[in-house]
Protein backbone atom coordinates (compact mmCIF):
# COMPACT_ATOMS: atom_id res chain seq x y z
CA UNK A 1 0.00 0.00 0.00
CA UNK A 2 1.00 3.61 -0.47
CA UNK A 3 -0.15 4.58 2.76
CA UNK A 4 2.85 2.42 4.62
CA UNK A 5 5.30 4.43 2.28
CA UNK A 6 3.53 7.85 3.49
CA UNK A 7 3.56 7.11 6.67
CA UNK A 8 7.54 5.81 7.04
CA UNK A 9 8.18 9.34 5.43
CA UNK A 10 5.81 11.28 7.81
CA UNK A 11 7.62 9.93 10.79
CA UNK A 12 10.95 10.19 9.64
CA UNK A 13 10.41 13.80 8.52
CA UNK A 14 8.73 14.47 12.34
CA UNK A 15 12.08 12.82 13.71
CA UNK A 16 14.11 15.26 11.52
CA UNK A 17 15.88 12.00 9.38
CA UNK A 18 15.93 10.81 6.22
CA UNK A 19 15.17 7.41 4.89
CA UNK A 20 17.05 5.09 4.54
CA UNK A 21 16.43 2.38 1.62
CA UNK A 22 18.73 -0.72 1.40
CA UNK A 23 18.08 -2.99 -1.76
CA UNK A 24 18.99 -6.85 -1.85
CA UNK A 25 18.89 -9.40 -5.22
CA UNK A 26 15.83 -11.49 -4.27
CA UNK A 27 16.99 -15.16 -4.12
CA UNK A 28 20.87 -14.84 -4.37
CA UNK A 29 22.69 -16.73 -3.63
CA UNK A 30 19.46 -18.56 -2.31
CA UNK A 31 16.05 -18.69 -1.34
CA UNK A 32 17.02 -19.23 2.62
CA UNK A 33 20.11 -16.92 2.77
CA UNK A 34 18.71 -14.17 0.83
CA UNK A 35 15.20 -14.68 3.17
CA UNK A 36 17.53 -14.23 6.25
CA UNK A 37 18.97 -11.01 5.09
CA UNK A 38 15.38 -9.51 4.07
CA UNK A 39 13.86 -10.14 7.23
CA UNK A 40 16.64 -8.84 9.53
CA UNK A 41 16.99 -5.41 7.38
CA UNK A 42 14.37 -3.65 9.50
CA UNK A 43 15.97 -4.15 13.08
CA UNK A 44 19.26 -3.32 11.58
CA UNK A 45 17.85 0.18 10.16
CA UNK A 46 16.42 -0.36 6.75
CA UNK A 47 13.04 2.35 6.14
CA UNK A 48 12.03 0.42 3.39
CA UNK A 49 13.25 -2.31 1.39
CA UNK A 50 13.81 -2.62 -2.50
CA UNK A 51 14.02 -6.45 -3.25
CA UNK A 52 15.16 -7.21 -6.26
CA UNK A 53 13.74 -9.23 -9.09
CA UNK A 54 16.91 -11.52 -11.05
CA UNK A 55 16.43 -10.54 -15.21
CA UNK A 56 18.66 -11.89 -17.99
CA UNK A 57 19.49 -8.70 -19.31
CA UNK A 58 20.18 -6.06 -16.69
CA UNK A 59 20.80 -3.07 -18.71
CA UNK A 60 20.66 -0.65 -15.90
CA UNK A 61 23.12 -2.77 -12.99
CA UNK A 62 26.50 -2.87 -12.76
CA UNK A 63 28.50 -6.16 -12.20
CA UNK A 64 28.01 -6.36 -9.31
CA UNK A 65 24.04 -6.72 -9.31
CA UNK A 66 24.18 -8.33 -12.31
CA UNK A 67 26.35 -11.60 -11.26
CA UNK A 68 24.05 -11.67 -7.70
CA UNK A 69 20.96 -11.49 -10.38
CA UNK A 70 22.49 -14.92 -12.36
CA UNK A 71 23.24 -16.27 -8.60
CA UNK A 72 19.42 -16.25 -8.01
CA UNK A 73 18.48 -17.28 -11.47
CA UNK A 74 20.87 -20.86 -11.15
CA UNK A 75 18.85 -20.77 -7.48
CA UNK A 76 15.87 -21.10 -9.22
CA UNK A 77 14.23 -17.48 -8.38
CA UNK A 78 11.84 -16.00 -10.58
CA UNK A 79 9.11 -12.97 -10.37
CA UNK A 80 6.84 -15.18 -8.79
CA UNK A 81 9.54 -16.53 -6.00
CA UNK A 82 10.32 -12.89 -5.22
CA UNK A 83 6.79 -12.28 -4.36
CA UNK A 84 6.14 -15.60 -2.46
CA UNK A 85 9.20 -13.64 -0.54
CA UNK A 86 7.38 -10.92 0.30
CA UNK A 87 4.34 -12.87 1.65
CA UNK A 88 6.64 -14.46 3.81
CA UNK A 89 8.19 -11.27 4.90
CA UNK A 90 4.47 -9.59 5.42
CA UNK A 91 3.88 -12.47 8.03
CA UNK A 92 6.18 -11.75 10.10
CA UNK A 93 6.39 -7.36 9.55
CA UNK A 94 3.02 -5.23 8.20
CA UNK A 95 5.17 -1.90 8.52
CA UNK A 96 8.37 -1.29 6.38
CA UNK A 97 7.67 -0.81 2.72
CA UNK A 98 8.81 -2.96 0.33
CA UNK A 99 9.49 -1.85 -3.48
CA UNK A 100 10.12 -4.48 -5.64
CA UNK A 101 12.74 -3.25 -8.31
CA UNK A 102 13.38 -4.50 -12.00
CA UNK A 103 12.93 -4.89 -15.79
CA UNK A 104 9.76 -4.97 -18.09
CA UNK A 105 9.67 -8.52 -19.46
CA UNK A 106 8.50 -10.62 -16.21
CA UNK A 107 6.31 -8.53 -15.49
CA UNK A 108 4.85 -8.29 -19.42
CA UNK A 109 4.93 -12.04 -19.60
CA UNK A 110 2.88 -12.69 -16.09
CA UNK A 111 0.54 -9.81 -17.50
CA UNK A 112 0.39 -6.45 -15.74
CA UNK A 113 -2.86 -6.99 -13.94
CA UNK A 114 -2.31 -10.49 -13.16
CA UNK A 115 1.53 -8.68 -11.39
CA UNK A 116 -0.44 -5.87 -9.75
CA UNK A 117 -3.20 -8.24 -7.71
CA UNK A 118 0.08 -10.85 -7.10
CA UNK A 119 1.74 -8.06 -5.46
CA UNK A 120 -1.04 -6.45 -3.76
CA UNK A 121 -1.70 -9.86 -1.98
CA UNK A 122 1.69 -10.19 -1.44
CA UNK A 123 2.43 -7.27 0.70
CA UNK A 124 3.99 -5.47 -1.91
CA UNK A 125 3.65 -1.92 -1.90
CA UNK A 126 5.04 -0.36 -5.35
CA UNK A 127 7.46 -1.13 -8.24
CA UNK A 128 10.52 0.17 -9.73
CA UNK A 129 10.63 -0.75 -13.06
CA UNK A 130 14.08 0.43 -14.83
CA UNK A 131 13.51 -0.16 -18.82
CA UNK A 132 9.75 1.05 -18.55
CA UNK A 133 9.28 4.94 -19.27
CA UNK A 134 6.55 7.27 -18.30
CA UNK A 135 5.32 6.75 -22.32
CA UNK A 136 5.01 3.10 -22.51
CA UNK A 137 3.53 2.36 -18.83
CA UNK A 138 -0.08 3.51 -18.52
CA UNK A 139 -1.18 -0.12 -18.78
CA UNK A 140 1.00 -1.26 -15.66
CA UNK A 141 0.15 2.64 -13.93
CA UNK A 142 -3.76 1.75 -14.38
CA UNK A 143 -3.41 -1.17 -12.50
CA UNK A 144 -1.27 -0.38 -9.84
CA UNK A 145 -4.18 2.37 -9.47
CA UNK A 146 -6.73 -0.32 -8.57
CA UNK A 147 -4.84 -1.78 -5.97
CA UNK A 148 -3.42 1.35 -4.87
CA UNK A 149 0.22 0.27 -5.23
CA UNK A 150 2.86 2.82 -5.77
CA UNK A 151 4.89 2.95 -9.66
CA UNK A 152 7.86 5.21 -8.39
CA UNK A 153 9.89 6.47 -11.19
CA UNK A 154 13.21 7.37 -12.16
CA UNK A 155 15.14 11.04 -12.45
CA UNK A 156 18.56 11.21 -13.46
CA UNK A 157 20.58 14.15 -14.15
CA UNK A 158 19.58 14.00 -17.77
CA UNK A 159 16.15 14.46 -16.95
CA UNK A 160 15.45 18.37 -18.50
CA UNK A 161 12.96 20.90 -17.17
CA UNK A 162 10.85 19.59 -19.95
CA UNK A 163 10.51 16.02 -19.20
CA UNK A 164 10.63 16.19 -15.60
CA UNK A 165 6.41 17.18 -15.60
CA UNK A 166 6.31 13.96 -17.39
CA UNK A 167 8.61 12.03 -15.03
CA UNK A 168 6.78 12.53 -11.94
CA UNK A 169 3.48 12.74 -13.37
CA UNK A 170 1.38 9.58 -11.80
CA UNK A 171 4.52 8.59 -9.41
CA UNK A 172 3.40 7.97 -5.98
CA UNK A 173 5.13 7.34 -2.64
CA UNK A 174 8.68 8.79 -3.65
CA UNK A 175 10.84 9.75 -6.60
CA UNK A 176 14.20 7.89 -7.31
CA UNK A 177 16.61 10.35 -8.25
CA UNK A 178 19.49 8.20 -10.01
CA UNK A 179 22.53 10.08 -9.13
CA UNK A 180 24.76 9.84 -11.75
CA UNK A 181 24.49 8.27 -16.03
CA UNK A 182 25.41 5.02 -15.92
CA UNK A 183 25.21 1.76 -14.02
CA UNK A 184 24.83 0.83 -10.58
CA UNK A 185 27.65 1.21 -8.44
CA UNK A 186 29.29 3.46 -10.42
CA UNK A 187 30.70 6.65 -8.83
CA UNK A 188 28.54 9.59 -8.16
CA UNK A 189 28.00 13.14 -9.10
CA UNK A 190 29.11 16.08 -6.68
CA UNK A 191 26.94 16.62 -3.81
CA UNK A 192 26.20 20.14 -4.78
CA UNK A 193 24.86 19.34 -8.12
CA UNK A 194 22.88 16.53 -6.58
CA UNK A 195 21.56 19.12 -4.02
CA UNK A 196 20.00 21.21 -6.54
CA UNK A 197 18.49 18.54 -8.64
CA UNK A 198 17.05 16.91 -5.61
CA UNK A 199 14.78 20.56 -4.86
CA UNK A 200 13.77 20.29 -8.77
CA UNK A 201 12.32 17.09 -8.17
CA UNK A 202 11.26 17.77 -4.98
CA UNK A 203 9.49 21.06 -6.01
CA UNK A 204 8.12 19.09 -9.43
CA UNK A 205 6.80 16.04 -8.11
CA UNK A 206 5.78 16.94 -4.45
CA UNK A 207 7.14 13.66 -3.15
CA UNK A 208 10.02 12.68 -1.29
CA UNK A 209 13.27 12.24 -3.42
CA UNK A 210 15.21 9.35 -2.71
CA UNK A 211 18.87 9.29 -3.99
CA UNK A 212 20.82 6.06 -5.28
CA UNK A 213 23.29 4.40 -7.50
CA UNK A 214 26.79 5.20 -6.29
CA UNK A 215 26.42 5.45 -2.54
CA UNK A 216 28.83 2.85 -1.04
CA UNK A 217 29.70 4.85 2.51
CA UNK A 218 28.52 5.74 5.52
CA UNK A 219 30.14 9.23 4.72
CA UNK A 220 28.60 9.26 1.33
CA UNK A 221 25.11 8.27 2.72
CA UNK A 222 25.19 10.89 5.76
CA UNK A 223 26.64 13.79 3.12
CA UNK A 224 23.54 12.91 0.68
CA UNK A 225 20.46 12.70 3.59
CA UNK A 226 21.70 15.97 4.13
CA UNK A 227 19.49 17.52 1.54
CA UNK A 228 17.27 14.34 0.35
CA UNK A 229 14.94 12.41 1.65
CA UNK A 230 16.05 9.17 1.54
CA UNK A 231 19.27 7.24 0.81
CA UNK A 232 19.46 4.13 -1.47
CA UNK A 233 22.33 1.35 -1.08
CA UNK A 234 22.56 -1.11 -3.38
CA UNK A 235 25.69 -2.75 -4.77
CA UNK A 236 27.99 -2.00 -1.73
CA UNK A 237 25.35 -4.64 0.30
CA UNK A 238 24.81 -6.96 -2.21
CA UNK A 239 28.65 -7.36 -2.81
CA UNK A 240 29.43 -7.92 1.01
CA UNK A 241 26.56 -10.30 1.51
CA UNK A 242 28.01 -12.13 -1.13
CA UNK A 243 31.71 -11.94 -0.14
CA UNK A 244 31.43 -12.26 3.72
CA UNK A 245 27.53 -13.10 4.27
CA UNK A 246 24.18 -12.59 5.72
CA UNK A 247 25.98 -10.71 9.01
CA UNK A 248 28.85 -8.89 7.37
CA UNK A 249 25.97 -7.35 5.07
CA UNK A 250 23.51 -6.42 8.16
CA UNK A 251 26.94 -4.73 10.03
CA UNK A 252 27.25 -2.40 6.97
CA UNK A 253 23.14 -1.90 6.52
CA UNK A 254 23.62 -0.91 10.46
CA UNK A 255 26.29 1.88 9.76
CA UNK A 256 24.93 2.96 6.46
CA UNK A 257 21.31 3.56 8.70
CA UNK A 258 23.04 5.31 11.16
CA UNK A 259 24.95 7.32 8.65
CA UNK A 260 21.67 8.53 7.11
CA UNK A 261 19.26 9.10 10.06
CA UNK A 262 22.04 11.39 11.80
Amino acid sequence: MTQRIDTTFSRLKSDGKSAFVAYMMGGDPDRATSMELLKAMPDAGVDIIELGIPFTDPMADGPVIEEAGIRARASGTTLTSVLDMATEFRAENDTTPIIVMGYCNPIHQMGYEAFAANAKAAGVDGAIIVDLPPEEDAELRAAFEVYDLALIRLATPTTDAARLPRVVQGTKGFVYYVSMTGVTGAAMNKPGAIKDQVAKVREASGLPVVVGFGVKTPERAAEIATDADGVVVGTAIVQTMHEDGVDAALALIRSLADAAHS
